[in-house]
């Protein structure tokens, strides 16, 4: 079993200004092979001669001598990134890969670790051609460290995502069943074996905050474009963003660790986003939520822990089937929170619904 442990580095001025220049190198050298990948297909369609090999890495460092200094991994990962984007495309999976832009990309390079060139010793880790960097372990793990991931975010701070395989987790018999209804008056409804439900507050991150974004997008919008105070103006929007995206990310972990620590099986609502968020009334609110990260923190931690996830299909009617008698009545209205059904039975609409969740279980 792989698992990722993510951490956040404090490099020296010096080893900051070299990762960057590896993300910058890595940014290069996938843009470069994807502009020779479609430079072959273009002239595979005009039947211009015999198809020519794919560049690689190496061949561009006698071009660019720049490449060099970067790490020789983090470039080779480049060019698997680039051919697993087009496996995913010509997979029909994933449309056709796009050059990678500085600004609006992702800032990360991957490297392996060959022979222990990545270890940590200590309270540092050792990165090729980096050297040893200090980082904040806030917990520790145990396995055979893969590879490494070394990410910059806007707002200039970096963080490391070690993998590392371990043994897998063995499989834990149920003891506690848990259904799991997800909405926006609530972030979650949850109800157990015991009969016992209750109703997670939706925290509303970027509602809370929406006026203080404001008013920085507006103070951006007034500066100069091209100017020191308008570079000022960015970063500070993008610490305001990267707060709320903070806030977000520890209420789905914390609340993801407590669910799958609590029970062995794990009854999930499955929503599709995409199509809801088409309603504009609702787009920014069903955003805000991230029920998909909470669905897929809740898939891979359970896989490491041993427990059962059921995600119910987007197409169960977990709101109009009675929990008591079982019966699907009409469909109702998004404003209906309670009914009452033919068999006398009174529901709360979300209790109902992630009894019924609870049920799948069986």
């Amino acid at each position: 079993m792989l698992k990722g442990y993510t951490y956040r580095l404090h490099p020296t001025p010096a080893q900051a200004e070299f990762l960057i220049k590896t993300i910058g190198c890595a940014r290069f050298i996938y843009n470069k092979l994807l502009e020779d990948r479609i430079a072959i297909r273009e002239e595979a369609k005009t039947g211009s001669g015999t198809r020519r090999k794919p560049a690689t890495p190496a061949s561009y460092k006698p071009l660019f001598p720049f490449l060099a200094e970067a790490d020789s991994l983090a470039l080779a990962n480049a060019k698997l990134n680039l051919d697993t984007a087009f496996a995913k495309f010509f997979a029909g999976t994933a449309g056709f890969p796009v050059f990678k832009s500085r600004r609006k990309a992702r800032a990360s390079y991957t490297t392996n670790n060959q022979h222990g060139t990545i270890r940590i010793e200590a309270g540092k880790v050792r990165l090729p051609k980096v050297g040893f960097v200090r980082f904040t372990q806030h917990r520790p793990f145990e396995g055979v460290i893969r590879s490494a991931t070394v990410s910059m975010t806007r707002t200039g701070k970096f963080f490391i995502s070690i993998l590392v395989a371990q043994d897998d987790e063995p499989w834990i018999p149920a003891e506690h069943k848990v259904g799991i209804d997800l909405g926006l008056g609530h972030f979650a409804v949850m109800t157990n074996d015991a009969m016992v439900s209750e109703k997670i507050d939706n925290p509303r991150f970027l509602r809370k905050s929406e006026a203080k974004v404001k008013k920085v997008q507006r103070a951006l919008s007034r500066k100069k474009i091209g100017s020191k105070n308008r570079e000022k103006a960015k970063l500070l929007l993008a610490k305001k963003h990267e707060k709320i995206a903070n806030q977000r990310k520890d209420f789905l972990h914390k609340l993801s660790r407590r669910v799958v620590d609590e029970n062995q099986v794990i009854v999930v609502e499955t929503l599709k986003s995409k199509h809801m968020m088409q309603n504009h009334q609702v787009a920014k609110s069903i955003a805000d939520v991230s029920w998909h990260e909470f669905v897929r923190q809740l898939e891979y931690k359970s896989n490491f822990c041993g427990r059962t996830l059921i995600k119910a299909d987007p197409w169960y009617a977990s709101t109009q089937i009675c929990s008591s008698c079982g019966e699907k009545g009409q469909k109702k209205a998004m404003d209906v929170r309670e009914w009452t059904c033919a068999c006398g039975a009174h529901h709360d609409r979300d209790i109902n619904a992630s009894i019924n969740l609870l049920m799948l279980a069986d």
